[in-house]
């Protein structure tokens, strides 16, 4: 297993609190990181016929086997086991105790917040930055090989084929969680809808459209897509709002938190195809978004990323607030070929964003060179973290 990088905030948040909620997409590592950084804690996976039945019908007995704490695995598979877990907790607040998993974000964080408010840390473990992909033995050798990949850790770790994996990730999705969380009786429907999704990757989010495409309501699209993004698969980018006297978007924009999967739904079957791809501007877009958030969601960050866009046509794609006040914009541009055309977009929102406190630019792209310039930095792809601030 390679290091994780949420794995400080892990110690971090389990010295803290009796309880910790780890959620995340599923195939993220939460199990076997959660075995890894607390070894000496009993396991047991409610995802096991048994096991769950068992924390179903006693939940007092089941929890009275692990008087030292435990790693629950898969935890929304028997919410009320938290309510029985709200008294453990109360009479030994004793931090780090608790380890909760989970995959169905929604679910999960409406039964904890309603059990163990002010009880448990709550964290989000996304599928592996490019930092992290790079510690394996052979990490993907050129940009078309790292967005065909994508971050699901198995797929580095036993060196699968990306496309076979993905495409059994998606079945499993369809047959298992989606159905577990609301009643899709159309799956072919549901497989078209997620293409069409993936059509739209870093678009703004146009219910209507959406829908008509697929031949489904507004109510439902609305509801499968609060089901992807429940299951961590989508990720909803709020617009940036200020008093700004500007006519901005309101519409959210639309990303995946893989851009593996992106590819897959697209039909790219090998690298090669993302090089003259018609949405290989999105695709990238896709990544650089996802590597900031990855990032941000390892240091325990979850709110504070918008993006930018006025009726005129002014955007950036990423707007991301300093902890001292003022901003960072973050641009991507998948060209391989450094040009001072890249801040051109970006600088005009910084204009309209000074009044509201200090504005840095960067922009990652698809290129190698670092380079510092007067609009602001030049940021090579494979060193997309260095943007945040």
């Amino acid at each position: 297993m390679i290091e994780r990088d949420i794995t400080p905030e892990l110690l971090r948040a389990a010295s803290q609190a009796p309880a910790v909620t780890l959620t995340g997409p599923r195939q993220s590592g939460k199990t076997t990181l959660c075995r890894a950084v607390f070894p000496n804690h009993p396991y047991r996976t409610l995802e096991a016929p048994d096991v769950r039945a068992f924390a179903l019908e006693d939940p007092r007995r089941f929890l009275a086997h692990l008087p030292n704490g435990a790693v629950l695995d898969e935890i929304q598979r028997a919410p009320d086991l938290l309510s029985y877990l709200q008294g453990i907790i109360d009479d030994d607040p004793t931090p780090g105790r608790w380890i909760l998993t989970g995959s169905q974000n929604l679910a999960l964080l409406s039964s904890v917040s309603q059990s163990l408010a002010g009880r448990t840390g709550i964290l989000h473990l996304l599928p592996l930055t490019w930092d992290e992909i790079t510690r394996f033995g052979r990490s993907p050798a050129t940009l078309e090989d790292a967005l065909f990949n994508g971050g699901f850790p198995r797929i580095f770790n036993r060196k699968l084929d990306p496309a076979r994996w993905l495409a059994s990730y998606v079945a499993t999705y369809l047959e298992r969680d989606v159905r577990t969380v609301t009643n899709v009786g159309d799956l072919v429907a549901f497989q078209r809808f997620l293409e069409l999704c993936a059509g739209r990757t870093g678009q703004l989010l146009n219910y209507s459209s959406l829908a008509g495409d697929c031949g489904i309501s507004q109510p439902t699209a609305k509801a499968w897509l609060s089901v992807l993004e429940a299951g961590f698969v989508v990720l909803r980018l709020p617009p940036f709002f200020a008093n700004l006297r500007k006519r901005l978007v309101r519409m959210p924009k639309l990303y995946f938190l893989d851009a593996g999967l992106v590819c897959w739904l697209l039909g790219v079957r090998e690298p090669g195809q993302l090089r003259s791809h018609p949405l290989r501007g999105a695709i990238f877009e896709n990544w650089v978004v996802c590597e900031i958030v990855k990032a941000r969601a390892n240091r325990g960050e979850r709110h504070g990323l918008h993006f930018y866009r006025d009726r005129s046509g002014v955007e950036a794609d990423l707007v991301v607030g300093q902890p001292g006040g003022g901003f960072t914009l973050i641009e991507a541009k998948a060209g391989a070929t450094p040009s001072g055309s890249f801040f051109g977009g970006a600088e005009r929102v910084r204009r309209h964003l000074s009044r509201l406190g200090p504005c840095e630019l960067r922009v990652i792209y698809g290129g190698d060179e670092a380079q510092s310039r007067a609009a602001g930095e030049l940021i090579p792809w494979r060193r997309a973290n260095e943007a945040l601030p």
